[in-house]
């Protein structure tokens, strides 16, 4: 009985979040989440490529296009209608800005008046400075969301 007790007083601990669910929590964040500008089966916004198509990469190539820096899709955009040049990515038919966080609907595709080739804009992973462990633990959000197995991933695979 006084066993019974005990337990019924001593809170339960929470248990420890997993590595998927530490990644989960990263991609999703709404301050710094991969989310609020890319897709993932569905979640998350659209403005960048979903993710799922790259879930069975390696953990050191999905590492390597996490801190990537350029990208081909990123232009230096001005619209019809003024205003000066900002990072832009056309995603359907809307341009966004993304120099705001989250990217910024600026109008429709039509109403770009010029592109250039972007020189400033950095994917933003490579500002956030992601510790070895945290990028593992996203890598193995996106790979379980992607192929559906929860397989750990090494930070020193991701270094």
């Amino acid at each position: 009985m006084l066993t019974l007790l005990v337990f019924l007083l001593v809170p339960a601990q929470a248990a420890t979040p997993t590595q998927v669910e530490r990644g989960e929590a990263l991609f999703f964040d709404a301050g710094n989440g991969c989310s609020s500008c890319h897709a993932l089966k569905g979640k998350g916004t659209a403005v960048g490529p979903d993710l799922t198509a790259i879930s069975r990469l390696s953990p050191a190539g999905f590492a390597i296009a996490i801190r990537s820096t350029v990208t081909q899709y990123v232009q230096s955009t001005k619209m019809k209608s003024g205003g000066g040049a900002f990072p832009g990515i056309a995603s359907g038919d809307q341009v966004f800005d993304l120099s705001k966080m989250p990217p910024e609907a600026r109008g429709a595709k039509a109403d770009i008046g010029s592109t250039s080739p972007n020189s400033t804009w950095k994917h933003p992973p490579s500002a956030r400075k992601y510790t070895p462990e945290q990028l593992a633990d996203i890598i193995a959000y996106v790979k379980y969301a992607g192929t559906g197995m929860k397989t750990a991933v090494d930070p020193e695979d991701v270094k």
